[in-house]
């Protein structure tokens, strides 16, 4: 149970995600978070895992949703946890986010769902995008790990 200030309330975090690094030809592929509060901030695609669903599929799901491209499953990358507060210290956010890799199957990158844009990055380059907290050192392990 979460304490959320008052004992016995649970406010609903943290909740399970999950995301993939894709890899083709020395590219990762990003999204542009469209919508919410990091809307302008780029990040591997991925999102919600649903009731019923495991995380691996969530992240084969939210691919396709947020890019039009598939890919060939290759592993775990990490469980990577995202929280945020607020100015008072109070949790606002909390991700269990699961990391996977692959390498690209099909499709040309299209924003979809919540992106506002979808597009393969040169590795060396992904610094010149504002990226989510984190999201550099996960690209840079799944590249390590056979992706890139």
């Amino acid at each position: 149970m979460i304490d959320n200030g008052s004992p016995g309330r649970w406010n609903g975090w943290p909740r399970a995600a999950a995301s993939m690094a894709v890899f083709r030809d020395g590219q990762v592929l990003l999204v542009e978070r469209g919508k919410g509060p990091r809307r302008g901030i780029w990040s591997l695609p991925g999102g919600h895992v649903e009731p019923g669903e495991t995380a691996r599929e969530a992240a084969v799901r939210e691919l396709l949703e947020e890019t039009s491209v598939t890919a060939d499953f290759g592993g775990l990358v990490d469980v990577h946890d995202v929280i945020y507060r607020d100015d008072a210290g109070a949790l606002t956010v909390h991700y269990v986010l699961t990391v996977y890799w692959g390498r690209w199957r099909g499709g040309e990158p299209s924003a979809g769902s919540d992106s506002a844009d979808a597009r393969f990055v040169p590795l060396p380059e992904i610094g010149r995008y504002p990226l989510t907290p984190g999201a550099a050192a996960l690209i840079r392990r799944a590249a390590s790990l056979g992706g890139g």
